[in-house]
């Protein structure tokens, strides 16, 4: 799986992934900082890669980043709170 990266200057987590050419794209989460907390603003994904699950694997990595780093997501993007929703699994790093 591609590097998953903490861009914390620019509060934005990113992961590239390749689209059906092999070209490499962007899917990103801008944040917010709350003391361990981060809330989740806005999840997209480069138009090339929509519908290729690279969003779905992208807040996979983002969840499990959150869990060894100790961080708690407070998503407010629709997508990563139906996302979350869905992955009963990663409960243990959603906050309210």
């Amino acid at each position: 799986m591609p590097a998953f990266k903490d861009h914390a200057a620019d509060r934005r987590f990113q992961q590239m992934f390749a689209d059906a050419d092999g070209t490499e794209h962007p899917v990103w989460a801008e944040y917010a900082v709350r003391g361990r907390a981060r809330v989740i603003l806005h999840v997209e994904a480069h138009p090339a890669l929509r519908g290729s699950g690279a969003a779905g694997r992208f807040m996979q990595a983002l969840a499990e980043h959150a869990r060894a780093e100790g961080l708690i997501l407070i998503p407010h993007c629709s997508y990563a709170v139906a996302w979350l929703k869905r992955h009963p699994e990663y409960e243990d790093v959603v906050g309210a």
